[in-house]
């Protein structure tokens, strides 16, 4: 086609797909269910349909015209552009690889199916069989001689250009999502194909061999994670979603399986942001007779070689950060890591007391650290102190050096038995993948396993480790030397596609249902009516507040870039915050009981920013998000503040 061509089928489908009034749309779903309603009446339901033989894709045609031109073809795709030109009309077909142009002439389909097929519209599914050849303009097409309808679309599809711009929208329509957008098409393209490349890593470079474990479990295991919790009725017992495959897959190497893996998904009934979806996907791998070292050069491998394959550089390019991924990557103690950014040196703290001492001094709540021991306020001080220091932990690195109180199922250093064979790989800060030289000794499983569940017994750490009696039981019957690597697979696939949310690399992420309330889920928003008599706001201040003072209090917009729930708190949620500076500001908020923070990711907010910091369950909260109070029938009711989407962050507000 010509340039003027392009616009014309560009002008065309712009303005068949318009942005129109919800009646306007409503009108043209009902025109083209009138127009099935014809197909139908004159015994062509396109529904009826159960077969196409396709000979050939979009792309393969393109790439091979000198081999196939002249050569009759058999296509199936979508109409996305339409131009009628009286007794000739061009369409553009969209395919699972692409998009190709096909003439269709009356002469050559017939006067009869010719009248037909100038009412079909776009959107709607076609058979096609033609010759392939070019055009004047050196368009590659396709000559159709035949064409069929397969199937009626009865919606509109957006406007390529405008698209789904409510991002929310292209989530839960996936599917059009990727109608319109071959970006986003491409993207989960790629995804297979670094999943494919992970396997072919596994299972031909290393020998792993591939194995199913069950996701309805009784007890949780293999993590420190919050499960979701379900119920078989035959069995009448509480079952629970899996949130790792570890402890099963252990299980095959006690049984003689020496290599094994799994990539599937898991569940964890936590917190929502653009890292965390409560299910995902995750690989863990076994090799007996290997350790730590060993999966190392697992993980190295694993995404060198899923980089080089789908971007063909070592150089992973993520929101304009780069990382080189060539093995080898960098190693870091924990220990060390601490004693860089905070000067704590825990080489010399030998006491649990001396360590809680150390960590009040450095900011941390004393009621918080009151019952914990050396190496879990290690841990603790690494994920408060290091973790979030911009760069620090942009790798690729591997920290090692982890205490054994966060590590109940990772053999112990022999060097220094309060740590252990463990290693955490992190990039861009992120942490992908978590490995051990696995514990095989079963009477200090079980005194790990106890303690967990100790801790979980006495609310310490709701999150901590059941005892699981059959694991302990499979241990004594002996399980070799091994090494485990568990990898999220999402955060990988995110940070070698360049996506910000993990949401872009799922296709379908976990989304509240539109129009539900929090809590009971039945009631939509936009139709619940407020009794006017049930509600009570609170007496207006009779003191006046002088200017000044009012003026001191700096009101700003924000941009909520990520919220999470805090853990071991019901009330609070933690929001990632755009304030304009430049600089993410963190501000804890009470308001979990009214909103879930998957709700609030991408919304405007309002927030008072000169207050000082304030600890909140261990962190710093830098300034207060706004929201409206008042009584309903007895019972508060809280509306936090949204504003345009258009209002920039860090607009201040008077």
């Amino acid at each position: 086609m010509s340039t003027e061509e392009v616009r014309s089928v560009q002008n065309t489908e712009a303005a068949e797909t318009e942005a129109v009034s919800e009646a306007q749309l409503s009108e043209q779903r009902q025109i083209r269910r009138e127009k099935l309603k014809n197909l139908q009446e004159a015994g062509r339901n396109p529904f009826l349909i159960e077969k196409w033989d396709v000979t050939a894709h979009s792309m393969d045609i393109k790439e091979n015209f000198e081999a196939m031109e002249d050569q009759e073809v058999s296509i199936a795709g979508r109409i996305m552009a339409f131009r009628n030109m009286g007794k000739a009309s061009f369409i553009n077909i969209q395919d699972k690889q692409g998009r190709i142009q096909v003439y269709v002439k009356r002469d050559d389909i017939g006067a009869e199916e010719y009248q037909w097929f100038k009412k079909y519209d776009i959107g709607d599914i076609l058979g096609i069989e033609g010759r392939v050849f070019k055009t004047n303009t050196g368009e590659i097409s396709i000559h159709a001689t035949k064409v069929v309808l397969l199937s009626k679309s009865i919606q509109v599809l957006p406007d390529k250009w405008a698209g789904l711009k409510d991002q929310d929208q292209r989530y839960r329509q996936r599917y059009v999502d990727l109608i319109i957008n071959p970006e986003v098409r491409d993207v989960f393209l790629k995804r297979a194909t670094i999943i494919k490349e992970f396997r072919r890593v596994l299972e031909e470079d290393y020998g792993y061999l591939e194995v199913d474990t069950p996701i309805l479990t009784t007890i949780a295991g293999g993590a420190n994670a919050r499960p979701f919790d379900t119920h078989h009725n035959t069995l009448d017992i509480d079952m629970k979603l899996r949130i790792s495959n570890e402890l099963f897959l252990k299980r095959c190497i006690v049984g003689g399986l020496d290599r094994v893996y799994e990539m599937g998904k898991m569940f964890r009934n936590e917190g929502m942001d653009r890292r965390h979806n409560p299910e995902f996907t995750n690989m863990e791998c076994y090799a007996a007779y290997q350790d730590m070292d060993f999966v190392m050069e697992v993980t190295e491998q694993m995404v060198y070689k899923a980089q080089m394959a789908v971007n063909g550089t070592p150089i992973l390019q993520y929101q304009g950060k780069e990382f080189d991924v060539t093995p080898p990557w960098r190693r870091l103690n924990m220990a060390d890591a601490i004693k860089e950014i905070t000067g704590v040196d825990f080489d010399t703290i030998e006491t649990d007391e001396q360590a809680r001492a150390a960590a009040i001094a450095q900011g941390m709540d004393p009621e918080e650290v009151k019952d914990q021991t050396r190496g879990k306020i290690l841990a603790e001080m690494f994920e408060e102190y290091c973790e979030d220091v911009p760069g620090y932990l942009d790798g690729p690195v591997f920290v090692i050096g982890h205490p054994v109180e966060v590590s109940p199922l990772s053999k112990r250093d022999p060097q220094d038995p309060r740590i252990t064979r463990r290693f955490e790989a992190y990039i861009n800060g992120w942490e992908i993948a978590n490995a051990f030289s696995e514990l095989n000794d079963p009477i200090d499983q079980y005194e790990r396993f106890a303690e967990q569940q100790r801790q979980l017994d006495c609310g310490i750490d709701d999150e901590a480790h059941p005892m699981d009696m059959d694991f302990v039981n499979a241990l004594e019957v002996g399980l070799p030397p091994t090494g485990g690597l568990g990898v999220g697979i999402d955060r990988c696939i995110m940070l070698i596609l360049d996506q910000p949310s993990i949401r872009d690399i799922m296709l379908f992420p976990t989304m509240k249902p539109v129009g539900l309330e929090k809590k009971g889920g039945a009631e939509p928003k936009q139709a619940r009516i407020l009794d006017k008599t049930k509600i009570e706001v609170e007496p207006l201040f009779e003191e006046y507040v002088d200017f000044d003072s009012f003026a001191a209090c700096d009101f700003r917009a924000v941009k909520i870039k990520a919220c999470t729930e805090v853990p071991k708190s019901k009330k609070l949620l933690r929001f990632v915050l755009n304030d304009g500076s430049g600089t993410d500001r963190i501000i804890l908020s009470g308001i979990h009981g009214y909103y879930e923070p998957e709700e609030l990711v991408g919304k405007t907010a309002v927030a008072i920013t000169n207050l000082p910091p304030r600890k909140m369950m261990g962190e710093e909260s830098n300034g207060m998000l706004l929201s409206c109070v008042n009584k309903y029938d007895g019972e508060e009711m809280l509306n936090f503040i949204m504003l345009d989407d258009q209002i920039p962050a860090g607009a201040k507000v008077y």
